[in-house]
Parts: structure tokens; C-alpha cells; sequence
């Protein structure tokens, strides 16, 4: 359960609170900030003199307050690196440091304190965002709580001398991205027996109750219905039935058009089919589905801020399993476009489903498309866990997803598309194999999604190396990180720049 945020105007001395969150910048005197040093006895002065706290990103000093007229009873300093570089997204990463912190601190009540040049409402949705990321604690499966430290219970961000309702508003749609995120993590993290095709659908559902956002769940009959063979066809291995999950946020007055259409991989487990994964490492296949689950939380997100722009989310769910029925390595599927592609390799699943949901978002009536997949080793290899690949027509459709990335701070780079890569998939039997060879992975994969974008606008976001943290960092947990849920929320609220 996230901490209560809301946004206060007061002086810094005068706020009550367990932990109190103060950013540092570099070269910063903290001369706004007189009698903190005195209340702490001076450890505030000789932590900065000695070194021990250096305002760099990630950097976190602790201390008592105990004289003086401060109102709080620890003051955390937290370095934000130089002034005026990437302000919103330092801050955003040093609120989820901190709030990580305090939860080691067993401080129940948080504040963090604005300062600096930047604009109040900005720094106070990026603190807000920050707040709800560090707070996020998935013990859902554990019967044994003993170790676990005590939640953040409250965290106010004060903003003095700016007007608190502007700044509460800000705080809000913070909220709200900070809990897409959230709630993106915990489906990803659902272990593959209890998040299946079908649960995932259920989840999804009930997660867009009361949004405004309108769902609708096709079963196994009604894909066959559309003819969506290549859905079906990784679906075939597996016990269980597949699902498509549609969502349609359609606000009264939207104009007609653009539409964006949003289409996340929803592959609950993915074993490789027949073509089967090595087992090391193979239980972190739960997490195929985590495109899908920023889809669907994206789709919560934008229902719930009431953003004014026409928004398509499809999610194909499935299992890919080796099962007796289970699509083979030479096997010819026909998509829902009437496009034939030979199997070459079954764990080169996310690909085939993806291009059925692209082709029916497009007969939906979506003018932009962005899907969002676990798709490929070569990704990661190509950009390690620091940035999420990005592809795309044309180069505007491409910046524009790229900037959404940046202002949500989620790192997107973009790769190439050339012919050159389409050519490795050209197939001897079929329209195109589903698998271009060891040559520029990441790069083929995407060749093979273009054909079925069309002439559509239309953006792959690969995120394979950023879905999932290995480890515990100093703002993220380990496991799934919700990514690309608050980027694609961005590219609607920004359709007019489009």
C-alpha cells in the first residue's frame, strides 16, 4: 500500500514528521535553510566538510534533529548532482531513494522539501511519481512479514510560498502515474500459475473499473472468429486458453482523430515452445506479459486523469508452451491480415502475437500506433539495462515517443530500421520467417512488426533489458519495474504536439 501524498505550503522548520527529505545540489550553501545545522548539533556542517555526504545523485545522509525550533525529529539530505541538468528526473529518483531509506529508518511519517529553481508543480508530480516508486513493496506471497520494515504511512511535499491547491493538483496526476507503474509491477511480478491468460484478463478488468475506460475480453472462439492465427498459434502448446484483451478510452467530445493505439505483449510465461528456453534463469519468464502490463495500466492511467484524446490498448495473452499441440519449427501460421510466416523458431513468439494485435488496433480505427514487448536478448545486449530500444516510422512519430520517454524518465534510444533487416526475413515457404538470424536481433524483430504497422505511424518500444531489475537499487526493488506505463500516458496527454 503506497503513502498518503499531499502537497503543503509551510516553512521548512514548521514541518511535523518522522524523516524530513531535503534535495542538495552542488555548490548548494543550504542558506535558505537557517538553524537546520544548528538543530542537528552541527552534523548537517561536518558531514558536508568531511565528505561523508557529497551531493551527488543516490548520495543519502541521516541525522537527528534535536534543538532549535525544527519540528521535525531526522532530517535526510539527499544530493540531486548539479543544479539545472534533468531536475525533474533527479528528483524523481532521489524521492525514491529517500522513501526507500525511510522505510529503513522506521520513519512512518515522510516530508520532502522543494527547493531550487525548478517549477513548483513539475518538481512536486516528479516528487510525487519518486514517493510512490520507493514506497513499493511487493510481499504479497510471503507468509513471514518480521523482517519486513514498517510502510511510509504519510509523505508531504512542501512547497513554501506556492499555492497549495496548484501544487495538490500536481501531486494527483503524480499519484495516479506513480500507482500505474506500481500496479504495472505487480502483475509483472505474479508468478505464471495464478497470472494466466485468463486471470490477466480478469485483473484487467477489474483494475479499469470505474475509469471510464471500456473493456472487452475476447475468448479463444471470438480470436478464431478474426482469423488471428498467429495468436492462436503460440497459444496451441499451452492448457490454457488465450485472450485479447481490448480496452477504449473514448471521451465525450474527443475529436474523431488521432486515435493512439497501444499494444502490449501479454505472453504470461514463456517457456520457448518447443524450441525450449534454458532452464537457468527460465522462472523470470513470468514477466513476458510486462508490455501488456504497461498497456493495461497506461489505459488506467489516462481513464483515470480524463485525458481528452481517443486511446485503442490491446493486450494478446497466452502461454507459450511445448505441449502436445504446440506450434513447430517449420510450421506455416496465417495472421488475421491474411500474412503467412514460417516458424523458424518458437521461442520468436512476442513477434506473432504482436503483429495479430497491430493489424486489428489498425481495424479499430488507430492512427498511431506504439507497442511495448520483452522482445529480445539482442536488445539487451545492444543497450544493457540502461535504456529500453526504441523503432519506428516516420522519424516525427519516433521524437515524439522518444520525448514522452523523457519527460516520464524513462529512458528510450533509437535504433535502426533499415531494409537491409527485413531482407533477413524473407522465407522460402511463407510471406517472412518470424526470425532473421543471430545478425542485429533486435533489429529483424522489429522489421517483422513493421510489416503488419503498414503505413501507420507506428513505434516499438523494447524493453526486455528495463522490465525487470536483477537486483535492489538505491530507488527500485528488485523485480518487475512497471516501465513504459508512464511514458505511454505521456504520448496521449501530448497529442497536440503529434
Amino acid at each position: 500500500m503506497e503513502p498518503a501524498v499531499r502537497g503543503i505550503s509551510a516553512a521548512p522548520s514548521e514541518v511535523s514528521c518522522d524523516l524530513l527529505i531535503v534535495p542538495v545540489f552542488e555548490d548548494d550553501s543550504l542558506a535558505d535553510l537557517a538553524g537546520l545545522d544548528e538543530a542537528a548539533g552541527g552534523e548537517v556542517g561536518r558531514a558536508r566538510a568531511s565528505r561523508e555526504f557529497r551531493p551527488k545523485p543516490n548520495e543519502l545522509f541521516v541525522t537527528r534533529l534535536a534543538g532549535g525550533q525544527w519540528q521535525a525529529a531526522r532530517v535526510g539530505l539527499v544530493g540531486l548532482g548539479a543544479a539545472g541538468t534533468d531536475g525533474e528526473a533527479h528528483l524523481r529518483a532521489a524521492a525514491a531513494r529517500a522513501l526507500r531509506a525511510a522505510r529503513q529508518q522506521r520513519a512512518q511519517t515522510v516530508a520532502f522539501l522543494l527547493r531550487g529553481a525548478i517549477d513548483a508543480e513539475r518538481a512536486a508530480r516528479a516528487v510525487t511519481e519518486g514517493v510512490l516508486l520507493g514506497s513499493f513493496d511487493d510481499r504479497r506471497f510471503k507468509t513471514d512479514d518480521e523482517d519486513a520494515a514498517p510502510r511510509v504511512l504519510r509523505c508531504d511535499i512542501v512547497c513554501p510560498g506556492a499555492a497549495a491547491a496548484e501544487v495538490q493538483r500536481a501531486v494527483e496526476v503524480g499519484r495516479t502515474l506513480g500507482e500505474a507503474s506500481n500496479r504495472a509491477r505487480e502483475l509483472a511480478n505474479a508468478p505464471g500459475n495464478l497470472l494466466t491468460p485468463r486471470a490477466f484478463a480478469d485483473q484487467a478488468r477489474a483494475l479499469l473499473a470505474d475509469t471510464g475506460v471500456a473493456v472487452e475480453i475476447l475468448d479463444e472462439t471470438a480470436i478464431e472468429r478474426l482469423g488471428m492465427g498467429l495468436l492462436l498459434g503460440v497459444a496451441r502448446g499451452s492448457a490454457e486458453p488465450p485472450r485479447l484483451i481490448v480496452m477504449r478510452h473514448e471521451p465525450p467530445g474527443a475529436p474523431a482523430s488521432p486515435v493512439l493505439g497501444l499494444v502490449g505483449k501479454g505472453v504470461t510465461f514463456d517457456s520457448g515452445g518447443v524450441s525450449l528456453k534454458p532452464a537457468d534463469g527460465m522462472e523470470w519468464m513470468k514477466d513476458d506479459m510486462a508490455g501488456g502490463a504497461a498497456v493495461v495500466c497506461a489505459m488506467r492511467a489516462i481513464g483515470g486523469l480524463g485525458l481528452g484524446t481517443r486511446v485503442i490498448g490491446i493486450v494478446p495473452a497466452t502461454e507459450n508452451m511445448p505441449g502436445g499441440r504446440a506450434t513447430k519449427p517449420g510450421d506455416v501460421l496465417t495472421g488475421a491480415s491474411g500474412t503467412t510466416v514460417e516458424v523458424v523458431n518458437t521461442d520468436a513468439e512476442g513477434r506473432l502475437i504482436l503483429g495479430d494485435a497491430l493489424w486489428y488496433a489498425r481495424e479499430l480505427g488507430a492512427t498511431h500506433l506504439v507497442d511495448v514487448a520483452t522482445l529480445t536478448g539482442a536488445c539487451v545486449v545492444a543497450l544493457g539495462k540502461a535504456a529500453s530500444g526504441l523503432f519506428g516510422q516516420p522519424q516525427s512519430w519516433v521524437g515524439a515517443v522518444q520525448r514522452a520517454g523523457e519527460r516520464a524518465g524513462e529512458r528510450v534510444w533509437p535504433m535502426p530500421l533499415y531494409e537491409d533487416y527485413r531482407e533477413q526475413l524473407r522465407s522460402e515457404t511463407a510471406d517472412l520467417m518470424n526470425i532473421g538470424g543471430r545478425e542485429a536481433g533486435a533489429c529483424t524483430a522489429a522489421a517483422f512488426l513493421r510489416v503488419f504497422a503498414g503505413d501507420t505511424p507506428w513505434a516499438h518500444l523494447d524493453i526486455a533489458g528495463t522490465a525487470w531489475a536483477s537486483d535492489s537499487r538505491a530507488g527500485q526493488a528488485k523485480g518487475a519495474t512497471g516501465v513504459m506505463a508512464r511514458t505511454l500516458v505521456e504520448l496521449a496527454s501530448a497529442s497536440e504536439s503529434w
